[in-house]
C-alpha cells in the first residue's frame, strides 16, 4: 500500500482543554498558542495540520495560515475556508498569496456550513459550495471564468498571483448528507469521515468509491479523529476518564450548540455513536467516544498504547483511508506523545494529490 498522510490540528477555534468544558486561558486561541502546536508538528515530522474556521470562537485561520507558512518549513498547512464567506476572486487571490508564502505546501479544506448571521437549507448551501469549489478551482488553475450558476455570476480573468504549482490545491471536503456525498463526489480530492466502526467507514469509503465513479473520478479518503496515546492501555484509559473528569451534561451540551454544523447529519451520526457506546464509552475496541460529549463534530478518539493506536489506524488504512487528521487534549502535550511513541511506527508521507 501507498504511504499514509498523518496530520495534526491547530486548536484555532477555542478547542483545547486539559478537561473537557473547563475553560483555560492559558489554552485559548492565540498566536502564541497555535503557532506553537504547528511549528512542533513541523518539527516531529507530521505532514499536514488542519486549520480549522470559527467564527464566534478562536481567531481567524486565513489570517493565520498566511502568518504560520513563514514559520514553518516542511508541513502542509490545511485551511479551512467556509464556502461564500468571502467574495470569491479575493478568496483565490488569498489562497494563491498563502501557497506562495508557504512554498507550494497549501491544501484547503472545505466548508459547507451556514454562513455567520445567515442560514441556508442543505440543498441551496450544498449548490452554493458546489459552485464555489467549481469556480474556486479554475481561478486557482488559472483559468478564465464565463460562470452563471445559482450563487456565483462571474466573468473575468484569474488574477496574475497563482500557486506555486499554477495549479489547484487539493480540496478536502467531509460531509454525510445526500447531497454533500455528492459534491464530494463530484468535486473534491480527498474526502473526509468523523471516527466511526472500522467498518462503518470501510462501508462509507465503499459507497464514496461509486459515487465518484459515476462521475469518473477517484478520490482519496481521510479520517478525522482523537487520539489518546500512553504506555500502557490502563494509563490511556485513565487519561481518557481524567478528560471528562469535571465534566457535566449541560456544559457539553452548550459547548455542542455553538457550532455552525450542530444539526447536521454527520454530528447526528457522532452522537449515535456514542448512544450505541458501553457505558464506559468505548463503541469498539480502542474507539472511545468521551470526546463527543463536549464537542460538535469528530467525536471519538482512538484510545491505547502505541502498538494498539497504530493497528487501529492500520484497520482504517485496510478499509481504504489513506489520510488521518488527528489531534488529542492537550493538542500540544498528546502531539509530542503521538510522535514519539506512534509516528515511528508508521509509513507516512504527504498525499500527492494535485
Amino acid at each position: 500500500m501507498s504511504p499514509i498522510e498523518v496530520s495534526w490540528f491547530s486548536a484555532l477555534c477555542d478547542d483545547d482543554y486539559e478537561f473537557l468544558g473547563v475553560p483555560d486561558t492559558a489554552l485559548q486561541s492565540s498566536w502564541e498558542h497555535c503557532s506553537d502546536i504547528v511549528r512542533a508538528a513541523d518539527r516531529h515530522g507530521l505532514d499536514n495540520v488542519l486549520l480549522p474556521s470559527g467564527y464566534t470562537l478562536g481567531i481567524d485561520s486565513t489570517a493565520f495560515a498566511a502568518a504560520i507558512a513563514t514559520h514553518t518549513r516542511d508541513i502542509n498547512l490545511l485551511l479551512a475556508v467556509r464556502m461564500g464567506e468571502m467574495w470569491l476572486p479575493q478568496l483565490a487571490r488569498q489562497l494563491a498569496s498563502i501557497d506562495q508564502f508557504a512554498n507550494g505546501r497549501l491544501c484547503i479544506n472545505i466548508i459547507s456550513s451556514d454562513i455567520p448571521g445567515e442560514a441556508l437549507d442543505s440543498a441551496p448551501r450544498y449548490q452554493r459550495t458546489r459552485e464555489w469549489m467549481q469556480v474556486l478551482r479554475s481561478l486557482l488553475n488559472g483559468e478564465s471564468i464565463d460562470f452563471h450558476g445559482e450563487f456565483v455570476d462571474l466573468e473575468l480573468d484569474p488574477p496574475r498571483i497563482s500557486t506555486v504549482s499554477g495549479t489547484c490545491p487539493p480540496f478536502y471536503f467531509g460531509g454525510f448528507s445526500d447531497a454533500a456525498k455528492d459534491v464530494a463526489a463530484a468535486e473534491a480530492d480527498v474526502f473526509l469521515t468523523w471516527p466511526d466502526t472500522v467498518a462503518s467507514v470501510g462501508e462509507t469509503v465503499t459507497e464514496m468509491r461509486g459515487r465518484a465513479q459515476a462521475y469518473g473520478r477517484e478520490l482519496t479518503y481521510g479520517l478525522r479523529a482523537h487520539v489518546i496515546v500512553r504506555e500502557t492501555e490502563a494509563a490511556a484509559r485513565a487519561a481518557a476518564d481524567r478528560l471528562v473528569s469535571k465534566l457535566d451534561d449541560d456544559t457539553g451540551a452548550a459547548i455542542r450548540g455553538k457550532s455552525l454544523d450542530a444539526a447536521s447529519v454527520g454530528v447526528q451520526r457522532q452522537a449515535a455513536l456514542r448512544e450505541s457506546a458501553t457505558d464506559d464509552g468505548y463503541a469498539e475496541a480502542n474507539l472511545w467516544t468521551g470526546v463527543g460529549r463536549a464537542r460538535s463534530g469528530a467525536g471519538a478518539a482512538i484510545v491505547g498504547d502505541p502498538d494498539q493506536v497504530a493497528a487501529k489506524l492500520e484497520a482504517y488504512r485496510s478499509v481504504g483511508v489513506s489520510a488521518f487528521i488527528l489531534s488529542g487534549y492537550t493538542h500540544r502535550a498528546e502531539l509530542d506523545l503521538f510522535a514519539r511513541y506512534v509516528l515511528p511506527k508508521l509509513d507516512h508521507a504527504p498525499l500527492k494529490v494535485r
